[in-house]
């Protein structure tokens, strides 16, 4: 069955880093979507970052681009997110999900049918 399995979470100060992995299982990896996203309390989930695995192409929501990288290791399939300068307000648990076909911006939550069981981040002022 398809799995994805976030690990790298943790508690940083402010302007540490912090690198995500997300390994996946169970599925055709090639063209695929993989997708991280964050879920702060009270806040709905929102994408942080996407790349399509057979082309390598990536996104950002704009609020991380240039902070957060987003890479895979196809042969390992595990994508990654790296994380730096970080700020209380990256506080979140993020996920990793996917979706079929290509990534594009602000492709809706909806079109990631498996999701991560989540990691969670916490950067302290």
């Amino acid at each position: 069955q398809v799995q994805l399995v976030e690990s790298g979470g943790g508690s940083v100060e402010a302007g540490g880093s912090l690198r995500l992995s997300c390994a996946a299982s169970g599925y055709t990896y090639s063209n695929r979507c993989m997708g991280w996203f964050r879920q702060a309390p009270g806040k709905e989930r929102e994408g942080v970052a996407s790349i399509h695995t057979t082309s390598d192409i990536t996104y950002y929501a704009d609020s991380v681009k240039g902070q957060f990288t987003i890479s895979q290791d196809y042969a390992k399939k595990t994508v990654f997110l790296q994380m730096n300068s970080l700020k209380p307000e990256d506080t979140a648990m993020y996920y990793c999900a996917v979706a079929g076909g290509s990534c594009y911006r602000n492709r809706p939550l909806a079109d990631f049918g498996y999701w991560g069981q989540g990691t969670q981040v916490t950067v302290s002022s």
